[in-house]
């Protein structure tokens, strides 16, 4: 059996490791090492001061936290939209109501731009019919993705009915025809849309019209 003052001399010899410089210098650089060597999407990476054993310092001296960003130099900053679900903003009740919320396109059809990205040619948008409508016969140069978030609709061309929670892939170069019942007091759904969309003539194919980011 190991004897017990061999024991606390183990334990002794270990915490004089601890408090050496030399091994407080290469517990530091190991963990300047892996945090080098965490993946470029990790949004933040925070050591505390009081994880990592200090020498004593003077007050001018504090101890500061390894803070570590993966966002680039230069990059825009994030965008924040509250109350997105507060499809009526902009009725006369709502005392921050602003016309500028909805545009309106219709007398039933209007949208609410939560971003514009012309560097890589996207928008995001809400939707939103009253009492039921169509958007005219149109296809799209790059994928669409949409997320309905009040009442239903459909495409003309397709059998698929979406309602609140249903998610839609729109394929590039597809076209259709989007329909709200008439049944349906209101329908919203946010749509990340990239690249062109282009109005298609019911009677010759010919494209008529586009809009898009630029």
């Amino acid at each position: 059996a190991r004897p017990r003052h061999a024991e606390r001399r183990s334990s002794s010899a270990m915490h004089h490791h601890i408090h050496n410089p030399r091994h407080q210098c290469l517990l530091l650089t190991c963990i300047c090492l892996l945090v080098a060597l965490l993946p470029s999407n990790v949004a933040s990476f925070v050591i505390p001061s009081s994880r990592v054993h200090q020498q004593p310092s003077s007050s001018s001296q504090r101890p500061r936290s390894l803070v570590l960003t993966s966002a680039p130099e230069g990059a825009l900053p994030d965008i924040v939209v509250p109350a997105i679900f507060d499809f009526n903003i902009t009725d006369a009740a709502n005392d921050n109501s602003d016309p500028r919320v909805w545009v309106p396109q219709t007398d039933c059809l209007s949208f609410r731009p939560l971003c514009f990205c012309t560097s890589q040619g996207y928008y995001v948008n809400l939707l939103k019919f009253k009492g039921g409508g169509i958007l005219g016969r149109h296809r799209h140069s790059s994928p669409v993705h949409a997320l309905t978030l009040k009442g239903s609709w459909g495409y003309r061309e397709h059998d698929w009915h979406a309602t609140p929670g249903t998610y839609v892939f729109e394929p590039p170069g597809e076209t259709h025809t989007l329909i709200v019942d008439e049944d349906c007091e209101e329908m919203v759904a946010m749509f990340h849309v990239t690249g062109s969309l282009l109005y298609v003539s019911e009677e010759s194919g010919d494209i008529i019209g586009f809009d898009d980011v630029l």
